[in-house]
């Protein structure tokens, strides 16, 4: 995991988000809705049984293009794939999530920590 990020409050992309945050305040939902008629669908989305629509919030295409660079600023892919990968980033805990491991088909290749947690977690998910 890359070490080098920089706060939150140092990434360009935050800064750029607090313009834009202060830029777009005074809009209405219903102006964002009358320059948009397909706000409703381009900013909603359904996956996995859960539907999210962010189109009933203060936010423009400007908003979501700033927060995915923010996510890239972030290391977000590295931190995603170091979870995959079993990798310690809990860092309060000092330890692997495992959050992945819980939720995966048993994989005779995942760690021993996450087969363990799996076999203790089992009762609790059968249901």
């Amino acid at each position: 995991m890359n070490a080098a990020i920089a706060p939150l409050a140092q990434r360009p992309a935050w800064a750029a988000l607090l313009a834009q945050q202060e830029a777009i305040a005074p809009l209405h939902l219903r102006k964002l809705f009358a320059d948009d008629p397909a706000r409703g669908e381009r900013l909603a989305l359904a996956a996995a049984g859960v539907y999210l629509d962010y189109s009933k919030n203060r936010i423009t295409d400007e908003t979501v293009k700033l927060l995915v660079q923010l996510a890239e600023q972030s290391g977000l892919r590295e931190r995603i794939d170091a979870m995959f990968r079993g990798e310690k980033i809990n860092v309060s805990e000092r330890r692997a999530v495992l959050h992945v491991a819980l939720r995966a088909p048993r994989n005779p290749r995942s760690s021993s920590t996450a087969r363990t947690l799996s076999r203790r977690s089992m009762p609790f998910s059968i249901g």
